[in-house]
């Protein structure tokens, strides 16, 4: 495990976040192809992420197009409710299309691109832009685009600090932070890198897990493994604003 502590102030994003969620078209999958930004998939690319993510978490027609993009175009991929598995699945699809600044010597075993992962409650509004509802999805393209602002790296057991005072990310959750994990699809199995090319060229998938100011500074003081025996093995990593912080 490689414990980081990174932080991020989400005023920058403001303006890059904005989505629609609508049922993926043709003249949209034109649109994208004809709007490249900064840096991006090529179409085979574009097409073997989207094919992996629908293997390995589910099929889904709906998905959250981002409306700005200057740097990578961030969509999120909403895999649906099922009666096995009755949660949304949301995951970035495009932050990949950037190569992390990941250390020469750390080069062999971490990957340098990245999707990210969060699982909501069925009940969740997706269709709302109130921040109690939005700041999952806010994190998620925080998240992607850090290593490119901060010119940084990412990896399983990494942590972010989200709000430059610690506050919470909304008002009705005290989560302000989020630490990396495996990613797990849906059959429960991990999900592991998808190779893009011949020549090494792998994207990881890692979840958001978000995390209390206190289960923060504990990670920090001693180590992501030191945390996850803290806390409850019966809690999953569907997001539950209610659950029980562990450090406190």
């Amino acid at each position: 495990m490689f414990c980081k502590r990174l932080f991020i102030s989400l005023l920058f994003i403001t303006a890059l976040v904005t989505t629609t969620y609508t049922q993926t078209t043709p003249s949209m999958e034109k649109e994208r192809k004809e709007t490249v930004p900064q840096y991006a998939y090529s179409e085979k690319e574009w097409d073997k992420v989207s094919d992996y993510i629908e293997q390995q978490y589910g099929k889904s027609d709906i998905v959250g197009h981002e409306m700005v993009s200057p740097d990578i175009h961030c969509d999120i991929v909403i895999v649906p409710p099922t009666e096995e598995q009755p949660y949304y699945k949301l995951i970035t699809m495009g932050a990949g299309a950037y190569k992390m600044n990941v250390p020469k010597d750390l080069r062999s075993y971490v990957c340098d691109r990245a999707e990210y992962v969060i699982f909501l409650p069925k009940h969740w509004n997706l269709q709302s832009s109130k921040e109690e509802d939005y700041w999952p999805i806010r994190m998620l393209k925080t998240i992607a685009r850090l290593p490119i602002r901060a010119e940084d790296w990412l990896c399983d057991s990494h942590d972010v600090q989200l709000t430059e005072d610690e506050s919470p990310l909304a008002e009705n959750t005290g989560f302000n932070s989020c630490v990396l994990m495996s990613s797990i699809g849906k059959n429960g199995q991990e999900v592991k890198p998808l190779k893009l090319g011949l020549i090494g060229k792998k994207v990881a998938f890692y979840q958001l897990y978000p995390l209390y100011p206190e289960e923060l500074q504990f990670k920090m003081e001693h180590s992501f493994d030191e945390l996850m025996d803290k806390m409850d093995a019966e809690d999953n990593l569907i997001i539950n604003i209610h659950r029980k912080n562990y450090c406190k």
